[in-house]
């Protein structure tokens, strides 16, 4: 029903597919644009830090301003991800990183209107309203799975954390994790699990082919991630793993809303408790991980995805009685 409440009387393969197209385009466009005050920024701080290559500003006075800028940019492009996040204040550098989402959450709900002449509620759930509390139920319990495996990481293993925290940073943090970080996550789920996958749906007319693509390319997304370099193409099981549970849940649920809580709580829980030099969100968190992470056993990868996800679908199938998972995971839309 998710999936097939979008189909018209005079849906086309190709028209349809051309419709996917531009709205990945346009969405990228979005994106970058509301990404570019970021980049500005650190090339400002660059620039005004005295960071050039020695002597570059001093010897080649008749230089423009804009060759000064591409100098800047050419050096920025060189350096390592840590590097990278460390030219701003990470309050600032967070900011100013999740206004991109803000592009790429407008972009899809603008196309899904103008484009495919869909609502906001038919790209989010099947019900006749968003349930919220399915929203927050899904929260609460991966938040609270994620909050205890940090907890007892730091109490088992305390030689792998420092403690960061720092009241004035932290609380302008919690401020920007509680009203960006939800739009950044929901901007994902919207892209993959709400346009993406019920237009490859109606598209190949079945379930299984667009929770296989949505969750190949939510997982290839994150390759520009500094997880992938430090810890190896391993990490890819944990994105793609995760894709494949959210597009389940939502498949199974026959809306986002389940999907939309799970990411939510996953990206603020390790935003607000953990930070390290390595990971793609570096903030004013409460713990620090110093850990090597390419000495990370693949286990910290796959218990994720071959335990907790389980047993966080099987949490929800009985709350709210799922059944026919074949059928709705690989029968027609």
């Amino acid at each position: 029903m998710y999936i097939r409440q979008i189909l018209k009387d005079d849906s086309n393969g190709w028209v349809n597919f051309l419709k996917l197209f531009f709205t990945i385009i346009i969405t990228l466009i979005f994106t970058t644009v509301f990404s570019y005050p970021h980049f500005i920024a650190m090339e400002n701080k660059f620039i005004s830090k005295g960071w050039l290559l020695e002597n570059f500003v001093t010897k080649h006075q008749e230089y423009s301003e804009f060759m000064i800028n591409l100098q800047a940019t050419l050096q920025m492009a060189s350096l390592d991800f840590n590097s990278l996040m460390q030219i701003l204040e990470p309050n600032l550098n967070l900011f100013l990183m999740l206004l991109g989402f803000v592009g790429m959450l407008l972009a899809v709900i603008l196309c899904n209107k103008f484009i495919n002449g869909n609502t906001f509620l038919s790209l989010t759930t099947s019900r006749n309203k968003i349930d919220f509390s399915r929203i927050f139920f899904s929260f609460f319990i991966w938040g609270s799975f994620s909050a205890i495996m940090i907890i007892l990481g730091y109490f088992l293993m305390p030689e792998n954390y420092v403690v960061n925290f720092n009241l004035e940073p932290f609380l302008i943090l919690f401020f920007i994790v509680v009203f960006l970080i939800p739009i950044q996550t929901s901007a994902e789920e919207y892209v993959f699990r709400g346009y993406m996958m019920q237009n490859l749906g109606i598209i190949t007319g079945n379930r299984w082919f667009p929770l296989i693509v949505s969750s190949l390319a939510f997982g290839l997304l994150h390759l520009a991630n500094p997880e992938i370099e430090k810890f190896g193409n391993v990490v890819l099981i944990f994105y793609i793993g995760s894709g494949l549970f959210a597009g389940i849940m939502t498949l199974m649920d026959e809306g986002m809303e389940l999907a939309l809580g799970w990411h939510a709580a996953n990206n603020m829980i390790a935003a607000l408790l953990v930070t390290a030099d390595w990971t793609a969100l570096q903030t004013h968190s409460v713990l620090k991980d110093i850990s090597n992470p390419e000495s990370m056993p693949i286990s910290d990868v796959l218990i994720p995805v071959l335990i907790f996800f389980p047993l966080v679908l099987y949490i929800f199938s009985k709350k709210y009685n799922w059944s026919n998972w074949g059928e709705k995971l690989f029968g027609k839309i």
